[in-house]
């Protein structure tokens, strides 16, 4: 990686359900069509959906390079899993901008302390962190009252309150006062639908002071279940916990194929905080994403197997043989 350096670095954080995926989709719409980029997301979840859910959308021969990493804040286990996806990614993409979406529930401070360490500091030109907000959920405690969801704010050199034609009179103005009370005094506030962001927003150092960061919590075991192979009866499960969530996820082979009708009457009957999805169906491969707002579906150009990861306060025993019944063939 020495012929790179001071790669112009975004990242785009936010709570679960604010819109950070359709934020980088929408960013990726505005990649001169001459510019390599690279994205590096991160999940809660064990599975990993993220990266096949861009991956089936934009391919390395458009430009844009993907790497995940699944299993919960990516700076833990000594920032081991962080570093590996990124020096890859950076090797194989050598970009001219690099977007980092970490989990929703992860810690963006640690992040930014992973980049800005003397190993990256020549690499990487840290620019704008941007945090979306749905200042809908400015009503719930569950929100208000979570750790992570208001250092998200804190660090943000930008806040998008994201999905503002879904708001009711007074949203825009309850945001912009509760930000003053969690940021810096420079913090800009902005407004966006469906994540659609200008990309000239993200331009500019960031004015975030990494001096004081410090690492507060380690991982063990990274993740492995995103990439192993799957047993004999053709489909994986995986749980992970914490931060106040659980997550449950699965991957299944190529070989199964789902009714598309079935998967989405399922989707939408399920109680849980966020889902994402992609599924090989009759009708084509398709990407699932469920939020607060309902389920959205987009049609997907390719993916190796079907995947599934669901957040939400607890888990239901029922839901895997739920999703087996919408087999069509396995």
């Amino acid at each position: 990686m020495t012929n790179i350096s001071n790669i112009p670095t975004n990242i785009l954080t936010g709570f679960l359900g604010a819109g950070k995926t359709s934020a980088i989709l929408q960013l990726l719409k505005q990649k001169p069509t001459n510019e390599r980029w690279a994205v590096l997301v991160n999940e809660f979840g064990e599975i990993g959906v993220d990266g096949s859910f861009f991956q089936g959308q934009h391919k390395e021969e458009s430009g844009i390079f993907i790497r995940e990493v699944p299993g919960g804040c990516m700076c833990c286990a000594a920032g081991l899993p962080m570093q590996v996806a990124l020096n890859m990614l950076l090797a194989r993409a050598k970009p001219q901008r690099l977007l980092i979406e970490p989990t929703g529930l992860g810690h963006p401070l640690e992040v930014l302390q992973r980049l800005s360490s003397d190993y990256y500091r020549e690499l990487l030109s840290i620019q704008q962190v941007v945090t979306l907000v749905d200042a809908r959920q400015l009503s719930n405690p569950r929100y208000t009252e979570h750790d992570t969801f208001n250092q998200q704010i804190a660090i943000a050199d930008l806040v998008v309150g994201n999905k503002q034609d879904l708001y009711e009179p007074g949203d825009q103005d309850t945001l912009q006062r509760y930000v003053k009370t969690k940021a810096h005094p420079d913090i800009k506030v902005v407004f966006a639908e469906q994540g659609q962001i200008d990309l000239a927003l993200l331009n500019g150092p960031t004015q975030m002071s990494l001096t004081d960061c410090h690492h507060s919590h380690q991982k063990e075991n990274p993740s492995t279940y995103s990439d192993t192979e799957l047993p004999d009866c053709g489909y994986l499960k995986a749980v992970n916990q914490g931060e106040g969530f659980a997550s449950v996820g699965w991957r299944f082979s190529a070989e199964r194929t789902f009714d598309r009708t079935q998967l989405i009457r399922l989707l939408t009957s399920l109680e849980a905080e966020r889902i994402k999805a992609v599924f090989i169906t009759e009708d084509g491969i398709f990407g699932y994403n469920l939020a607060s707002d309902g389920l959205t579906e987009i049609e997907l150009e390719d993916c190796l197997e079907s995947r599934i990861e669901i957040i939400a306060t607890h888990i239901v025993d029922d839901w895997e043989q739920r999703i087996l019944a919408c087999q069509v063939s396995s």
